[in-house]
């Protein structure tokens, strides 16, 4: 044997004990994983919710959806995955979620539950009193509807505590602008807002009581800053005309 073929022999022999030893590790790397069947991805996505890990929850309740569109599990997991956005405080991901349900599900028996679930988390997005309450009208239109859709239901019962959350939170935000008006000196504007809380939030009392007072206040600066403006414009006028002559 050539002095030279023995080494080439071992390297061989090495190559392939390495390959050998190593080839879980590169199908690893190398062959895609076996796709979860609708039941695995299911199940999976419920053990996950129950752990509280909602981001795997919301991930497999997604491939289900988009994997198997026609399994028997995808109608619940529509409703699971709007319940783990839910939970995970991913507020309008939920709005959406729920309100997807409800257009592909009109006639499915959780629907009360539903429409509240759109209007609560309508509502908790908003959190701070200087931002528009946008979402908390329509959290109004959803628990109304809630409430006149399915009359004596638990969640229709429930739905006249948020309604009356909403309002003040409404109230709130106008009463808020009313104030922020009345500090940079824009009375009229202040005077308008406050009325508006007078005329719509009665049964607020702390709220309506307030504005019954500032909006007075707000008024009589008003009074007072035309007055002057008219006294200006008189005195510039005479002015004129005493300069013209």
């Amino acid at each position: 044997m050539s002095k030279y073929c023995f080494p080439r022999i071992l390297f061989a022999s090495v190559l392939c004990l390495l390959f050998s030893g190593c080839s879980s590790l590169i199908d690893s790397f190398l062959l895609p994983e076996p796709e979860l069947s609708a039941e695995d991805l299911f199940e999976t996505a419920n053990d996950a919710m129950r752990d509280q890990n909602y981001a795997l929850s919301i991930s497999n309740f997604t491939k289900l959806k988009e994997n198997y569109p026609f399994s028997p599990y995808v109608m619940e997991a529509e409703l699971s995955l709007a319940d783990a956005y839910y939970l995970d405080s991913d507020w309008l991901m939920a709005v959406e979620a729920y309100k997807e349900f409800e257009v592909m599900h009109p006639k499915h028996s959780a629907m009360p539950y539903v429409l509240y679930q759109i209007g609560l988390s309508s509502m908790k997005t908003y959190t701070s009193v200087d931002r528009p309450p946008t979402l908390i009208h329509e959290a109004i239109s959803y628990f109304i509807r809630l409430r006149e859709s399915f009359p004596g239901d638990e969640y229709a019962e429930k739905s006249e505590e948020q309604i009356k959350q909403c309002r003040r939170t409404l109230a709130e935000y106008e009463v808020h602008m009313a104030d922020f008006f009345f500090r940079i000196k824009r009375y009229r504007s202040a005077w308008m807002r406050y009325k508006n809380v007078i005329a719509e939030y009665r049964d607020i009392e702390d709220l309506y009581n307030y504005s019954l007072i500032q909006s007075s206040a707000a008024y009589a600066m008003q009074v007072e800053d035309e007055a002057e403006e008219n006294r200006k414009a008189r005195e510039g006028g005479l002015y004129e005309f005493f300069k013209w002559l």
